[in-house]
């Protein structure tokens, strides 16, 4: 009886624990939905969301970042900076302030510096790539595209107060992936980065200013600067590769401040370009000579705006530039590949290469093919050399040509022939006459033909014409 109280008392105890880790894994599982639910909410809210007391994040922090992704075809999707202040009601002087990008590598350069006279005066900067889809819903543009992997900082006065990177290693958080778009935003009541799938960053335009110093305020330099031809595809020294600007304007542009953007890399350009004058650029760096996808530079100017842009695609050919040959009924630029190329002045269209002597062009091909042998020949008089086929040709107007004394021009051979001379006593003067080879041969042909026909003719009814015959010859006996 004792055994048996025991094993019972063993299986209620059996059956009570598995009731507790039951329940114990629901409230668990529900607690740990409740708290994914509430971290989401406090990634994807509102990204200007007021923190009152926590010291972990500084006065001015980076709220969220996103490098940027191909979308439809287009590039930089989505890269921007949000930056953000603590509850404030008096506008931020932001002199001083600068936003730094380090890349995989550990370089650092200053990605966005703002001007003395900037003011914060909202809750949050959003900051945009200059050629992003979206530039212009953003209060300022960076013309440096950020990488999978980096990362950036934002200092006051030269001192860091915060800081984010995406490299995975070194305590940096995971990198971007191409194949699943995040945005690495901050949880406001831990203070850590976390990537999310959705997010949509605040703009405000009246977020911050620019106040205008007379003194100090510089124009745009670069307007009206605009991209004419390219080399990149050199016969034997990268040296010979080029670019063209072209100066649109009435007024001469000073380069010194405008900058020409490739591969996510800016240059300095300097010197002055004449008012509606081509300027010939050396590049710095080396342009891929025929692009698999599309070739992208840019004209940025000393606001960092995008000026003009260029596409060189892939086709390019050894020796040939890719140029502005003129604009179409709708105004668009017409741009081919020239094998004229003029750095520095005005653009010239040849569509096919110049040949070697010898050397003639097909037309079909775009080649150079040799002439025959037989265009070395002299032709005759009245006909001229088809260098294309190698062959004499007759020419088409033969009455120019004259023939000595004592000759005369035959019209349809074009060739000169004596005059025949007599007294006039046996016979009387007459032109002679002259019949083509043509016109027997056209007559022989028809005479065969009706002679075929009569053949044809009399073999086919020839069981009649027997009979007739038979019946002819009887009766004429």
């Amino acid at each position: 009886m004792k055994k048996i109280s025991r094993i019972l008392a063993v299986m209620l105890g059996a059956s009570f624990m598995m009731v507790f880790v039951f329940f114990g894994q629901v409230f668990a599982e529900a607690s740990a939905e409740d708290l994914a639910e509430a971290s989401a909410e406090d990634l994807v809210g509102a990204s200007t969301e007021v923190l009152e007391d926590d010291s972990q994040i500084p006065e001015l922090y980076i709220r969220a970042v996103n490098p940027g992704y191909i979308v439809e075809g287009k590039n930089n999707v989505g890269e921007m900076i949000e930056i953000v202040r603590k509850k404030s009601d008096e506008p931020i002087l932001l002199a001083g302030a600068t936003v730094g990008y380090t890349n995989s590598s550990g370089n650092r350069t200053v990605l966005f510096e703002f001007p003395e006279n900037s003011w914060m005066t909202g809750e949050s900067i959003l900051l945009r790539l200059a050629s992003s889809p979206m530039s212009e819903l953003a209060n300022v543009n960076y013309t440096k595209t950020l990488a999978f992997k980096a990362g950036i900082d934002l200092s006051v006065n030269g001192e860091v107060v915060d800081k984010v990177c995406w490299t995975g290693k070194n305590d940096c958080y995971e990198e971007f992936k191409s194949s699943n778009p995040t945005t690495l935003v901050r949880n406001l009541k831990t203070g850590d980065f976390e990537h999310v799938l959705e997010y949509v960053p605040k703009y405000e335009v009246a977020a911050y200013r620019v106040e205008k110093d007379e003194e100090k305020e510089v124009a745009s330099q670069c307007k009206g600067l605009i991209f004419s031809e390219i080399l990149s595809y050199y016969e034997s020294l990268q040296s010979e590769q080029f670019i063209e600007l072209y100066n649109t304007s009435a007024e001469q542009i000073l380069l010194d401040g405008c900058k020409i953007s490739y591969k996510n890399k800016t240059y300095d350009l300097t010197g002055v370009v004449r008012a509606e004058e081509y300027y010939k650029y050396l590049p710095a760096f080396s342009l891929t000579k025929n692009p698999t996808n599309a070739g992208i530079l840019e004209i940025i100017d000393t606001d960092g705006t995008v000026v003009d842009e260029l596409s060189y695609p892939n086709g390019q050919r050894k020796g040939t530039s890719y140029a502005l040959v003129g604009y179409n009924e709708a105004g668009v630029e017409v741009w081919r590949t020239t094998y004229a190329p003029t750095p520095g002045e005005a653009n010239n269209y040849q569509e096919f290469k110049t040949c070697e002597q010898g050397k003639v062009i097909n037309e079909a091909t775009g080649n150079c093919v040799k002439i025959t042998s037989v265009a070395e020949k002299i032709c005759p008089e009245g006909q001229y050399l088809n260098i294309l086929t190698g062959r004499c040709r007759q020419n088409e107007v033969a009455s120019e040509k004259t023939c000595k004394e004592g000759y005369y021009l035959n019209p349809e051979t074009g060739r000169c022939r004596k005059i025949q001379e007599n007294n006039g006593t046996d016979y009387s003067v007459a032109p002679e006459t002259f019949e083509e080879k043509s016109s027997f041969v056209a007559l022989y042909i028809i005479i065969g033909v009706i002679l075929l026909g009569l053949g044809y003719l009399i073999y086919e009814f020839r069981q009649e014409i027997l009979k007739l015959w038979r019946k002819v010859f009887r009766r004429s006996r």
